[in-house]
């Protein structure tokens, strides 16, 4: 192939990749914007309300972390079922993740509301700061409970390839809080001022109304089946068990990983876990681009992996890698110089404001390493590297990141705790690239003829 011609097929591959990866972003974009909202309404309530909202992050990550780990499952067992022309089995698993899934967060919700006194004091809470946390956490549970409903369904309209409603929602809900959040939280004529607790309640009025929307569209649809579900989970624990597990290990460790983190940075004060939640909102929300190639990647490596199209592969692996490169390190860039802007419009109190200035001037522009261990993660579930990727997600949060966090911290300023991230996502960028060439070399080396 000439060289023009190779450089036409990466500029189309560019175009493809791209065209699928926006569309995704996008839709993790509003997902996470309202929750950056969410924080950035609170931060006007002062530092111990955004303390308090800051600490249950990382529970509400693990919550998430549950429900995805179940979706990712779910899906891939309906969409073979799909495939293999099995449709009254595709409708009675539709009907096990709306049942199954909405009773075991259910279940889990009780669970943490029971445990949260042990639960935020291990991660550092004061006596104080629980009796803030208790009444805003007994209405964030029942929004976590919705927001899982919701994914729930998503799941099953993406089983059956309809991607477009579940952007729309996204977007419709994160509209729906943003017009909300400032009315509860703050009052408006009638309406009293709820506090933190009204951040929560936006929530919960927001997805019901996306859940209302979901239940309509559903009902059009000839997706569901209640008869024989007993038999139907005899049938299909053993699959889902060999999905789910791996999957669920996956995406609990960093909500672990952020547990801790917390907890590490709460013994320098409420206005450093307010900046670190501050943080960890505007880090998804830095990832958008990373977060829609992970979704949009997969699918098409499993393609090229399933043809064995290696040099496909490496070809689409090489745009990923260069434009996580370049679009995160410019954003990383300008954010750093727009620091004390930005933390001065997500937080009212000046000490947690400069607090987050520094871990935006320090960490922002190391997530294109992080973006790049993102991709690779992402990357090795699709290419058969299922046990390689959880090795990579393991090494970059218990390897790299928290020794180096916790080594920052040792040095007593928050400065030195945003050096010490800044550290560690180079170093699990670094290693996952690392890891990742090796493991193309092994394919490479398989693929030559014996001689």
């Amino acid at each position: 192939m000439s060289e023009s011609a190779s450089n036409a097929n990466l500029w189309s591959l560019r175009r493809q990749l791209f065209s699928q990866t926006w569309p995704m972003a996008i839709g993790v974009l509003s997902l996470l914007g309202f929750q950056l909202v969410d924080a950035a309404f609170v931060a006007h309530l002062g530092t111990a309300p955004l303390a308090a909202q800051s600490f249950t992050f990382p529970v509400t990550f693990l919550t998430i972390g549950i429900q995805v780990g179940l979706g990712i499952a779910i899906a891939a067992l309906i969409s073979r079922a799909i495939g293999a022309g099995e449709i009254e089995r595709s409708r009675r698993l539709g009907s096990l993740v709306l049942i199954g899934g909405s009773v075991t967060i259910g279940v889990l919700a009780i669970m943490l509301w029971f445990a949260h006194g042990l639960i935020f004091a291990q991660l550092g809470a004061s006596a104080d700061m629980l009796e803030r946390i208790a009444p805003y956490w007994a209405v964030q549970l029942i929004a976590n409970w919705l927001s899982a409903l919701l994914y729930f369904g998503y799941t099953l309209f993406r089983a059956h390839n309809n991607t477009r409603l579940p952007g729309m929602l996204m977007v419709l809900t994160s509209l729906c809080n943003l017009a909300l959040d400032p009315v509860l939280i703050f009052g408006l004529g009638p309406i009293p001022a709820l506090g933190l607790p009204g951040a929560a309640l936006a929530t919960i009025i927001s997805f019901t109304i996306g859940l209302l929307i979901l239940v309509r569209r559903l009902a059009g649809k000839d997706w569901l089946s209640i008869d024989d579900l007993t038999g139907e989970i005899q049938r299909s624990t053993g699959a889902f068990a060999v999905i789910a597990g791996p999957a669920m290990v996956s995406q609990l460790m960093p909500p672990l990983a952020a547990m801790i983190a917390t907890g590490l940075v709460a013994s320098l004060g409420d206005s450093a876990v307010a900046a670190w939640g501050l943080q960890s909102r505007l880090e998804t929300m830095s990832l958008m681009v990373v977060l829609g190639l992970t979704m949009s990647l997969p699918p098409w490596l499993g393609h090229c992996y399933g043809a064995n199209n290696w040099p496909r592969i490496r070809a689409l692996m090489y745009i990923a890698f260069q434009s996580v490169m370049i679009w995160q390190l410019l954003f990383g860039l300008v954010m750093a110089a727009a620091a004390p802007w930005v933390a001065g419009v997500l937080a009212s109190e000046p000490a947690v404001a400069s607090a987050l200035t520094q871990l935006i001037r320090a960490m922002l522009p190391s997530y294109a390493l992080l973006g790049i261990c993102m991709i690779v993660v992402s990357a090795s579930n699709a290419l058969g590297w299922p046990v390689r990727a959880m090795l990579i997600s393991f090494a970059r949060l218990f390897v790299c990141y928290l020794p180096c966090v916790a080594l920052g911290l040792w040095f007593g300023s928050m400065t030195t705790i945003a050096l010490g991230a800044l550290a560690g996502n180079i170093l699990a960028g670094t290693l996952a690239w690392l890891v990742f060439r090796s493991s193309l070399a092994d394919i490479d080396q398989a693929m030559q003829p014996a001689t």
